[in-house]
Parts: C-alpha cells; structure tokens; sequence
C-alpha cells in the first residue's frame, strides 16, 4: 500500500508485482545528513571508495556499459544530473536515468560514459573533474552491466542538445532525495525471488531501478564515509 503523503512522481509505469509492500524505514534514518549538503564530503566519499574488483567484472552473455553520474553545485549544495530515456525507445522506455550506454571496442568505461553523455544530451564533460566510479550494476532486462562514473561538472548545466533516446534533462540535490516524501523502499515478490527497490518520488518523475539503487549507494558512501 503506497504512502498517501508521497509526492506525486511521474508516469513511469513500474513493474511491481501483485504482492509488494512499502517499508517504513530509510537506510539513513539514523545517520547525520548534514554531509550532502557539502561538495567537499561528497568529492572525500567518492575518492576514497574502492568497489570489489570482483562485482566489476561483467558476467558472462552481459553486455558492458557505462553511465556518467554528473554533480554540480548549485544553490550552495551538491545536485546531480538525470535524464529521462525516450518512450519510443525499445528498452527502459520513459524511465529516468543517468546519460551513458555501451561501450564500444577499444573504449574504457570512462571514456564510454563520456562520449554517451555527449551524444546524449550535448553536455561535453571532459574536462570534469572525475571523482571516482561506484560498485557495477546489472540490469535484468537488457543484460547491462554498468559501470557509474562520478564526475564534478565545473559550471551549471543549463544548455543541452538532446537526441532522439533522450526526452528531459533535469537535475535534483542529493539532500531532496531523502525527504521522507521522496524517498521510499519497497518489498517486491515475485514467483521466484524477492527484492527490495529504491524509489525516489518526485514531483513530476519517479526514479527507480538501477539508476535509484545508484543513487542510493552514492547517499549512503557520502553519509557513512570516515575520512
């Protein structure tokens, strides 16, 4: 049963099953949040994360891929950049990500990343400040297996040009995403497996699956880094 004070979020159409359930606690609920109002912690927390050697190798049949996570600051505080995929688009359709696809022969990850966001939505990053990557994640779906690399953007972007994969380029701060109108986790059972999934309610999106687990590993490494 959703959680009638939820903010509105978008016309993303979610493929829960007959049987979930919305939990009634966040990760950080307990945590000090005041770290995601500060660039500085959030650049400390990437740089010093290590993700296993291991979980980055691609499965067998996946295809690798990579996404560019875009910070700035903005209104004093860290924001990231998102984008919502095309609906004429054959795979994850309407939903929100970040800009990034497959990488190419004789392309690294990063350099992928960076050349997708380009093609994508006009935004040249490389001269970005690259902060570091996050833990790999799969999709079901398509097979990806995606690389996230974080990168500090040096101006607001305000101006894009968007291909034909991409319909919206907005942005959030990291502190909105955990306001307990925004954030929720839900439990999911299916036939087979069970899973809890991310979610983040906007006003006008909802952004889940990987792109939410992403955003969620990026809070809790920010909020739990020791420097």
């Amino acid at each position: 049963m959703s959680n009638p004070q939820r903010r509105a979020g978008g016309r993303q159409q979610l493929p829960r099953p007959a049987d979930w359930r919305e939990l009634s606690h966040a990760p950080w609920s307990r945590l000090d949040t005041s770290a995601l109002y500060d660039m500085r912690a959030v650049r400390n927390s990437v740089a010093h994360f290590r993700p296993d050697p291991v979980s980055m190798l691609p499965a067998e049949g996946s295809q690798p891929s990579a996404v560019l996570v875009p910070l700035f600051v903005a209104d004093d505080e860290p924001h990231v950049l998102l984008t919502r995929r095309s609906e004429s688009l054959t795979s994850h359709k309407g939903q929100v990500a970040f800009p990034g696809g497959r990488i190419e022969p004789g392309e690294t990850s990063v350099q992928a990343a960076l050349r997708e966001t380009r093609e994508e939505i006009g935004i040249d990053a490389s001269n970005a400040a690259i902060l570091g990557q996050l833990a790999a994640h799969r999709t079901i779906s398509s097979r990806s297996h995606i690389t996230p690399h974080v990168v500090e953007l040096t101006t607001v972007p305000d101006r894009f040009a968007l291909n034909g994969e991409v319909d919206r380029v907005f942005s959030v701060s990291l502190s909105e995403l955990i306001r307990p109108d925004t954030y929720a986790q839900e439990h999911w059972r299916f036939a087979d497996r069970e899973t809890v999934v991310p979610m983040f309610y906007l006003d006008d999106e909802t952004i889940w699956g990987a792109t939410a687990r992403m955003l969620q590993e990026l809070i809790l490494l920010v909020l739990m880094h020791r420097a």
